[in-house]
């Protein structure tokens, strides 16, 4: 969500699309912590901050089911 831009003009920006929960998505810094070189952007990580995968752009359903399936069968 970070527009790299600075905070509060990302803030206003995204007020309407992120809950209080996801603020953390605000923040510049977050393209470097992942390596994002440009929206959009998905990132998956665990819940050990492990990068499980990265792409850029829209991708198919059938893809997303799987990169989840995986996802869960590292974690399960």
């Amino acid at each position: 969500m970070a527009g790299r831009s600075d905070f509060d003009s990302s803030a206003a920006v995204a007020g309407d699309l992120l809950s209080e929960n996801v603020k953390w998505g605000l923040d510049d810094s977050i393209w470097d912590l992942y390596d994002v070189l440009g929206q959009p952007a998905s990132v998956m990580i665990t819940g050990d901050d492990f990068i499980v995968d990265v792409w850029y752009g829209a991708i198919g359903e059938e893809q997303l089911r799987a990169k989840f399936d995986y996802l869960v069968s590292l974690t399960g």
